[in-house]
Parts: C-alpha cells; structure tokens; sequence
C-alpha cells in the first residue's frame, strides 16, 4: 500500500477570542505563538525537519465547512494529487481543490462522521 498520512500537521480549533487563547498558552505552558499560533519543530524518521502547527480561529470562521464541528485536523502527506485521487476513487468525499502555496499544497476529505480533514504536503524549508 502506497505511503498516505507521515504525521500530523496542525491542530486547529475555535475560540471565542484567539488572542486571548494564544496568549493564555503562551504564558502558562509556554508555547511560542505568533499571528498564526503556535509552530512546533521535530524531527521526521529520516531525520528531516518538520513541523505541526497549533492554531486557534476565531468562533465564527467558516475555513472548517461543510462540517459543524469546532475543529479541524490537519495530516501531513507525501503526494497529495496522488492521495486525493485514490480517495476519490475509494469513494470519499473531496471538499474543494487542491491548492498550492510556496510551504505546500492543501487538499479537504470529509471522513465518516462529516469532520472536514485538512490533507497538506508540506513544504517546511518555506518556514525557516
């Protein structure tokens, strides 16, 4: 079976204030956060950096649709085209298009309980 999700790539969830949130983090378990979150650094096991983004979103952000849950994960993958159309093919839902930036390209999957699944192929050079 062909290689799909290598880790995890983002934790992210509403808030009522994710200002608040982020700074509540940041003093008390000391995470080191930005406009964005929080990027946490490691090490994959062929020892290439790479990383998970923590990220809280305002309450009234639409990004986790079509699912009402109040978070959305996000996996690292290592051919995204190739994966999303295997799951087309194995009949999972696709939300949207692929999208490409200069630190990686971006898929959406509903999985079986309609929770929208962030897909990115990372490109973590981009964030050095």
């Amino acid at each position: 079976m062909k290689k799909r999700v290598t880790g995890i790539g983002g934790l992210f969830f509403k808030t009522k204030n994710p200002k608040a949130t982020k700074d509540w983090y940041k003093k008390h378990l000391g995470f080191n956060t930005d406009d964005y979150g929080c990027t946490f650094w490691w090490k994959d096991n062929s020892g290439k950096d790479s990383s998970t983004q923590w990220s809280p979103f305002s309450k009234d952000t639409n990004y986790f649709e079509p699912s009402k849950k109040d978070f959305m994960f996000n996996y690292r993958v290592d051919n995204l085209h190739d994966l999303i159309n295997t799951l087309k093919e194995e009949g999972v839902t696709v939300v949207g298009n692929i999208e490409e930036y200069d630190y990686g390209k971006f898929g959406w999957v509903l999985d079986n309980d309609g929770n929208k699944i962030e897909l990115w192929e990372p490109v973590d050079d981009a964030f050095k």
